[in-house]
């Protein structure tokens, strides 16, 4: 959702429900430069909150990281959570694009869940539709205009000036997918709320969904299961995470159940992915998101579904200089939606 073409200088902004991250690049051909990011932590219930109040918190929040990290320019392209963001992919009959998106205006009502008149609806054609060779395939996305605007008014009201909003997914995708890939790759970026899961295949997303259950819901399983407080879940889940024979297995045992959960709806996700695409097969899952550094946790995964799995990086893309590698890499689970949004071409 581009809002103005033709800017050369831009940093990305991924407005998270635990941390505000922002990632400005030299934009010179494919390999980006890093000329900064930095990121500050926010209050889970200042981040989720519509209250003004909550919203003069964020934007606070918000302008201090610009200024801590002396970032070159005003100008931003901002993350659109998942959970706000309806994606969709359709099959349209094979027109031109005035058409297509006459198509699409006309059919809105019964694609997007909300009602057209009070949503900004945003599409790309990817390709044939692997159903019916008459018709190509849409990637279709909708957000409200409330949401939009509001997230407008508050960054223009810190001086900032907003050249586009892209669906995390999607910057998601641009960071952690190597550029040449045209094979299926499963991302599965498992945040603090909720776990977005997109696949990617010949450059684009092709299914987008978020699924309610993130590492907040793995803590409080070993919470309630194990009867510790919550400091000591988190140290005990990230240092043994889904390892059977420490602590006598208790860790896993406590927090099996959850991550099954999640499991099964990516399971979903899989089967809904090749139930359209019969002829290919998802070849990897790269997994980001803090809790996809849990031990044994890529391993779990990996052996449920037969599938290569790796950790993210999100600065794959991005060149930087050697001695900085091993802070960049540390950083680089948190990274990825703020990165994809800089390396956009606007």
């Amino acid at each position: 959702m581009s809002i103005l073409s033709g800017v050369s200088e831009f940093f990305g902004l991924d407005i998270g429900t635990t941390a505000v991250r922002l990632v400005e690049l030299h934009n010179s051909g494919r390999s980006k430069a890093l000329v900064k990011y930095a990121y500050v932590p926010l209050d889970t219930t200042v981040a989720m909150s519509d209250s003004k109040g909550d919203q003069q918190k964020l934007a606070q929040a918000i302008k201090d990281l610009v200024e801590q990290s002396k970032v070159t320019t005003k100008n931003v392209a901002v993350g659109l959570p998942s959970q706000r963001v309806f994606t969709t992919v359709v099959d349209i009959d094979r027109l031109d694009e005035g058409e297509i998106a006459k198509t699409i205006q006309y059919q809105a009502d019964s694609l997007i869940p909300t009602p057209i008149a009070e949503s900004k609806l945003d599409w790309a054609v990817l390709g044939d539709s692997p159903k019916d060779k008459s018709k190509v395939e849409v990637l279709l996305t909708s957000v409200t205009n409330d949401f939009i605007e509001s997230r407008l008014d508050m960054l223009e009201s810190i001086g900032l000036n907003v050249i586009a909003f892209e669906p995390d997914s999607m910057a998601l995708s641009r960071a952690v997918v190597p550029f040449d890939t045209t094979v299926p790759q499963m991302i599965i970026d498992i945040g603090n709320k909720a776990t977005d899961v997109v696949v990617t295949m010949d450059g684009a997303p092709h299914l987008a969904r978020a699924i309610p259950t993130g590492s907040e819901a793995i803590i409080k399983a070993a919470i309630q299961n194990l009867s510790i407080d919550e400091k000591q879940a988190q140290q005990f889940v990230n240092k043994f995470g889904l390892s059977k024979d420490k602590l006598e297995g208790q860790i896993y045992n406590s927090i099996i159940g959850t991550v099954d959960l999640l499991v099964s709806e990516i399971e979903k996700s899989i089967k809904f992915f090749q139930s359209r695409y019969p002829q290919v097969k998802i070849e990897r899952i790269i997994m980001t998101g803090g809790a996809s550094a849990l031990p044994d946790f890529p391993l779990y995964v990996a052996n449920k579904f037969g599938l290569n799995v790796e950790i993210g990086n999100a600065w794959r893309n991005v060149s930087f200089p050697a001695d900085r590698q091993n802070e960049l890499l540390a950083a680089s689970n948190h990274f990825g939606v703020a990165a994809g949004l800089a390396e956009r071409d606007v």
